[in-house]
């Protein structure tokens, strides 16, 4: 990894490798100058006037050909002939004289270009599903992808970015001349007899992919150059959309996906370089990915870009990347939902994007389950997060069982407990006799047949499956705009004033708490532990709706649950009165 802009000093004194460059071409370009004047029969023949024709797409090659220097010319060729080589372009100028925008539209985009920096103006979403949208914002329309207030700042998507040499004019600027041989294919080419730029797309009817070609020649030489994609990616209209977007990229060499936010570059862009599976962008649930050819060493950039979103809000930072680092361009690139099917239709090693977490294993039978269920049950994600709330906690009835058991049994101990501590009231951790005062406690809690540990276990368990759900409810796009009773979407908060499912979790957590055999007599632990419900639930309140409805869902089968068990619970252990001896 190599940062950009790095913040160690540097000795005064000492030139950078950028200023020795240009120094020395300045030397070169001075003393080239002087031999044409001082040596006339070195003077290079002049070329003949380009032909109309030459003006047109030409390929690298031919190209290059024409950049290469002509025959010397003769003494004494006379100064018209100079005029006429000075006056005659390396390379044959081609621009458009006036902005263009061309579209493209497949049965999933809608992707608009202008000829101004070879670049996309808008990215939408336009794969339809029963006569709708299948991909929309909150607004109800078609997902766009870009931004106009991040593009309009940071540069719009495939600009050219450069780490090293960039060309003296700004070719983010320039306008291209563009082509559409047919109408999923668009070619553009800038010349101004100096630099050569070429860019082309070609879209695919029914597939979320396309390839990119991009080709730069400065004189006779290729010039190494990205193509970026900065301000941000996905959807915009999500819940806190700024923070659900990353640059991501599989690197080979380690076997591992790497996920970095816009603080990764927060004091300046971040270069990575090797053998990427892909490289790109993402949120939640969408990504913009490129998936080089096995073997090719890239260069991957990650920026950050703040803008506001509002005009009188502060400046938000988003994630943006840029990727290449060759003078020649070849990209195959996946811009789409991150659906496992379509991941792997498009490419086999795509659907590792999709990060199920630490507890991967329990992540993905886990959906796999609640695919299931949608598919041939219900037919509705809510109740199949209901459906398999119910099941998961069923099956963890006898882990249920046990922690409930062990907790009415110390609840019934307390007397003794209580005596037990005063006993050894003012006891410290480091005094002998704290090993005896557990050593008792340890003695009556066998006698009783406890675990001290039977209540923690089931939760310990638990939280795997906890942690698993929420990447699930937070990751899988099937969830995207899915629907539960007044719920309009079950991967974002609710909409209502007042949210009814962190409400609903509230008074559920509070009567299991107080349905739950306690085992203090403290005050203040009491307090605490009816303190926990509001934190959870004020945790929760920002929460997508699905993952507060798998924790409601769990809360109810548990008061169904303690419910049955208090009334089968045998009676408590009468109390022992223990002696406090002198």
């Amino acid at each position: 990894m190599a940062d950009l802009n790095p913040s160690s000093p540097q000795k005064p004194k000492e030139l950078s490798m950028e200023t020795r460059l240009i120094l020395a071409f300045t030397l070169m370009g001075l003393v080239l100058v002087a031999a044409q004047y001082l040596m006339p029969n070195a003077r290079p023949q002049p070329k003949p006037a380009a032909k109309q024709e030459q003006s047109q797409t030409q390929p690298p090659a031919a190209v290059e050909a024409q950049a290469q220097p002509q025959a010397v010319a003769p003494a004494g060729s006379g100064k018209a002939a100079n005029a006429s080589a000075k006056a005659a372009p390396a390379l044959p100028v081609v621009q458009s004289q006036q902005r263009e925008t061309k579209v493209i539209e497949t049965d999933v985009y809608r992707v608009e270009f202008s000829n101004e920096g070879a670049t996309v103006r808008s990215w939408k979403l336009t794969h339809k599903r029963d006569k709708d949208y299948r991909y929309k914002d909150n607004t109800g329309q078609p997902l766009e992808l870009t931004s106009f207030e991040g593009n309009t700042k940071a540069g719009w998507p495939f600009s050219y970015v450069f780490t090293g040499n960039k060309p003296a004019t700004d070719l983010n600027k320039v306008l291209f001349s563009v082509k559409q041989p047919d109408p999923l294919r668009l070619e553009f080419e800038y010349s101004d007899g100096n630099v050569l730029a070429r860019k082309t797309f070609q879209f695919e009817q029914k597939a979320y992919r396309l390839m990119i070609t991009s080709d730069l020649v400065q004189g006779t030489q290729g010039l190494p150059h990205l193509l970026s994609w900065r301000g941000g990616f996905g959807d915009r209209t999500a819940h806190n959309e700024a923070s659900q977007q990353h640059a991501v990229y599989f690197d080979s060499s380690n076997n591992k996906l790497v996920v970095e936010d816009a603080k990764t570059a927060k004091n300046g862009p971040v270069l990575h370089t090797g053998s990427f599976q892909f490289a790109g962008l993402e949120d939640s649930y969408f990504a913009g990915v490129v998936l080089p050819e096995p073997g090719t060493v890239l260069d991957f950039q990650v920026w950050q870009d703040a803008y506001k979103l509002k005009p009188d809000g502060d400046d938000v930072p988003h994630v943006g990347s840029a990727i290449g680092g060759q003078p020649s361009l070849k990209l195959k690139l996946f811009v789409g939902p991150k659906d496992l099917d379509v991941l792997r239709a498009t490419d086999p090693k795509l659907d590792q994007i999709i990060d199920w977490g630490w507890f991967w294993f329990i992540s993905k039978p886990l959906f796999l389950g609640l695919h299931w269920v949608h598919d041939n049950l219900v037919n509705n994600w809510g109740w199949a997060i209901v459906g398999v709330t119910v099941i998961i906690n069923f099956l963890m009835l006898p882990l249920r069982y046990s922690s409930m058991r062990s907790m009415t049994k110390m609840s019934s101990l307390k007397p003794q407990i209580d005596a037990l501590n005063e006993r050894y009231k003012g006891v410290g951790m480091r005094d002998p006799k704290k090993q005896k005062q557990n050593e008792e406690l340890m003695a009556l809690y066998s006698k009783h047949g406890i675990n001290p540990m039977g209540g923690c276990v089931p939760i310990l368990i638990q939280m795997p499956f906890f942690i698993a759900f929420y990447k699930v409810l937070s990751t899988v796009i099937e969830l995207r705009g899915a629907n539960w009773l007044w719920v309009t979407d079950l991967s974002q908060p609710e909409t209502l004033p007042i949210r009814l499912l962190p409400v609903g979790m509230l008074v559920s957590q509070v009567l299991m708490q107080k349905m739950t055999p306690s085992t203090t007599t403290d005050p203040s632990q009491k307090t605490m532990m009816m303190v926990m419900p509001v934190v959870l639930s004020v945790m929760f309140y920002s929460a997508p709706s699905g993952l507060v409805l798998y924790w409601l869902t769990g809360n109810m089968v548990g008061i169904f649950q303690q419910y049955f068990f208090n009334r089968a619970a045998p009676p408590p252990i009468p109390a022992t009165t223990i002696v406090k001896k002198k």
